[in-house]
């Protein structure tokens, strides 16, 4: 069969017409704003980052040597042919990195090779055999649901994860190991199943897709459209960078001889129209080796509540869009019929490419009320682990928002980043302030004094995660460590500088319903706060959880990019103007009532 004819995906295409003249010009305009955006690295960094990878895979086979060695000491073919094999996916693997961006990487070991062992080597060997000073922040996290050793190597970030082969005792030569073979999922447990996963949809997603290069144009625009836009965060409850491949690849797939610039377009036109929950997907469901759940919505009735299913094409296959709500769906819909207005005046000459571009006015305009979600830890270390717990439960208050009929909320959403920032403080009422959301003892983080008290590790370099429990009459407070009496002794000689406490603050912009006159969260908020002080590692001790109300006008200024005017309060005279207006706490009548919010209560537990 001619190429021109071959089906990709589940359906014949709605065209196979070539590009025109008017098309690849548009292309070409695409390519230099997105060059202009500075979504691609330089050359030099692309090379550094094949540099490190090849040290990682280095370390990779030193690791399963070593492992060899003392699992089977006699066995000198077993040591002398001992080796892992490392893949990347994510955007690394697809070809969109940019400048910053991290990279996804799997380490893969024979059988013999656990993941125990993993955790008792691989971090000292890092230290061990890559230069002086090149690995950095090495954070190791055992019990994630995918557990996961994160790292920086001469700058670079790094997250890697790990699995056997349980079906082979010894690899082939590097280069040769196919993981798209079904067969290499035997025997795995659910942790395995799921590292070996980035890579096998990664992999899949480009086999599927008519021309790479024409995707992968294509895919840095959508990306960026949606960085810019603050749709980008599968934690927050948005699509991550799968998700967005994932349905760029079926658009490509639609369009199989089209230009990048005629995807971007059918994009937005094929997505904004999409006939949810149909799912998105690249392939058809198919048959595997294990008895595993495989997304089917017939079969699964939690399936069927997806929203906005898009399917993994790898087996198994699952919904990697589980976690959006009905909010951010609303808000991802309204960017879609964005995009598509814009991509329609590109097309007829009327904007330019770097109006797709424009980046989103979450702070500056679009909303008058906020929730603001502060996690707060005495510990840099707590609080890596705290504030990661909170943010990957925002969504869950984003959904209680969007479910509860009494709550006058016609859209809950979340912004796709936290904010980070370090405080002083000198006593309890400062610190109260603090966990309320005060900034008036924000320092600047130099990573100086602090780092020798929080950072608690093994001999390997793996963190020690702080033992945790939940008080019985589940109240939050913050409370210094224990300390020995000559470390306090020394902190005693020094009281004017005070002590560090660690924020992130997640913001929710909050759209009400209309002809709503008062909103109480209270019930909300309170189950969020509940819900996340029984977690297993929440330490009262360590750790404090508040939500509050913010007006647009009281936002912190760090959350405004220079240039940006920050909503301010009407001024007097105009506020003059209007009829019975009395007081600042009395505010005249709008067009529509102005609705009155309960500020939720502080403290979670």
């Amino acid at each position: 069969m001619e190429n021109s004819e071959q089906i990709w995906g589940i359906t014949p295409p709605i065209s196979s017409a070539l590009p025109t003249a008017v098309e690849t010009h548009s292309t070409h305009l695409l390519l230099e704003e997105l060059r202009r955006q500075n979504t691609f690295e330089s050359a030099a960094e692309t090379n550094k980052r094949e540099r490190v990878l090849a040290d990682i895979q280095r370390i990779a086979d030193e690791f399963v040597r070593r492992v060899a060695k003392e699992k089977e000491p006699q066995n000198e073919v077993l040591i002398r042919d001992a080796r892992g094999e490392v893949f990347t996916y994510g955007s690394y693997c697809l070809g969109v990195y940019g400048p910053g961006s991290d990279i996804d990487t799997l380490v893969t070991a024979p059988r013999y090779v656990t993941r125990d062992d993993y955790f008792k080597y691989f971090p000292s060997l890092l230290q061990e055999m890559a230069a002086k000073g090149a690995v950095t922040d090495l954070t190791a996290v055992e019990d994630a649901f995918v557990p996961i050793i994160k790292f920086e190597y001469w700058g670079i970030s790094i997250d890697l994860i790990f699995s056997r082969i349980a079906t082979l005792k010894q690899f082939p030569p590097h280069g040769q190991l196919d993981l798209t073979n079904n067969e290499y999922l035997r025997g795995l447990d659910d942790r395995e199943l799921r590292s070996l996963n980035g890579t096998r949809v990664t992999k899949e997603i480009l086999n599927l897709v008519p021309e790479q290069s024409t995707f992968r144009l294509a895919l840095r625009a959508i990306k960026l459209w949606a960085q810019r836009r603050a749709i980008y965060a599968n934690i927050i409850g948005f699509p991550g960078g799968v998700v967005w491949a994932m349905m760029v690849a079926r658009v490509c797939q639609l369009y199989p001889r089209a230009a990048s610039a005629t995807i971007v377009a059918k994009f937005f036109q094929i997505m904004k129209a999409w006939q949810w929950p149909q799912p998105v997907q690249l392939k058809k469901i198919e048959d595997g080796p294990l008895n595993v759940r495989v997304w089917n919505p017939k079969i699964y009735k939690s399936d069927s509540y997806h929203l906005m299913p898009v399917i993994t094409p790898a087996y198994p296959q699952m919904c990697a869009t589980f976690n959006i709500t009905h909010s951010t769906m609303a808000v991802i819909q309204r960017e879609l019929e964005r995009g598509f207005d814009l991509t329609n005046k590109i097309r007829a000459g009327k904007l330019q490419w770097k109006d797709l571009f424009v980046k989103h006015t979450f702070f500056t305009s679009d909303h008058k009320y906020y929730l603001a979600v502060i996690a707060t830890s005495t510990t840099k270390e707590a609080h890596k682990i705290w504030s990661g717990f909170v943010e990957s439960k925002v969504r869950v208050l984003v959904g209680e928002l969007d479910r509860a009929e009494s709550v006058a909320i016609a859209v809950a959403r979340p912004f796709n980043k936290g904010y980070e920032r370090t405080h002083r403080v000198k006593n309890d009422k400062e610190t109260e302030e603090v966990q309320n959301g005060s900034l008036t003892y924000q320092v600047q983080d130099q990573d100086d004094d602090s780092q020798s008290d929080d950072s608690k590790t093994k001999d390997n370099g793996i963190e020690v995660k702080p033992e945790v429990k939940l008080e019985s009459n589940g109240e939050l407070s913050i409370k210094p460590e224990p300390e020995p009496e000559e470390d306090q002794k020394v902190k005693d000689d020094i009281p004017s500088l005070g002590a560090k406490i660690f924020t992130t603050t997640h913001y929710v912009g909050l759209e009400l319903a209309e002809g709503a006159r008062s909103l109480n969260l209270s019930y909300q908020v309170d189950a969020f706060k509940s819900m996340c002080g029984q977690w297993e590692k929440y330490d009262p001790n360590l750790n404090y959880l508040s939500v509050q109300h913010v007006k647009n006008t009281n936002l912190p200024d760090d959350v405004f990019e220079p240039g940006e005017a920050k909503p301010s309060r009407p001024l007097k005279r105009a506020a003059a103007m209007k009829r019975n207006a009395s007081s600042e706490g009395n505010p005249p009548p709008a067009k529509r009532p102005q609705p009155t919010l309960q500020a939720p209560t502080a403290a979670a537990g």
